[in-house]
């Protein structure tokens, strides 16, 4: 997904994984040797179990896509990764200062990404 971490902020790519299989979710994070797993709150702990969250942002959830892009099997979430991988980078300046131009070329971006 693409989205906002901070207020000023401009929409980035995330990947997050949800689950109640916290050995599942440690695994995967020991596997790719990045992101962070955070417990969710639960509300009703006699109807529900506890849920995870694993939570991957910014170049090392770029880096994940470019692994895990052929492996895809859900046809919106691969053409959303390879948007990403084909345009993020090039329509995001490494010191943050877009032009005019730049910053509508993302806007366009991100309304394509949505559309998907």
């Amino acid at each position: 997904m693409l989205t906002k971490f901070h207020k000023n902020q401009h929409h980035s790519p995330c990947i997050s994984i949800a689950s109640t299989s916290l050995e599942l979710l440690n695994l995967i994070k020991e596997k790719t040797g990045m992101g962070i797993i955070k417990s969710k709150k639960n509300y009703n702990k006699f109807r529900h179990h506890d849920s995870y969250t694993y939570t991957i942002k910014y170049n090392d959830a770029i880096e994940l896509l470019e692994i895990i892009t052929p492996y895809l099997v859900v046809s919106q979430k691969k053409k959303r990764a390879e948007l990403i991988l084909s345009e993020y980078k090039s329509l995001t300046p490494r010191n943050g200062r877009y032009s005019v131009e730049l910053l509508q070329q993302k806007q366009l971006f991100y309304e394509r990404f949505m559309a998907l």
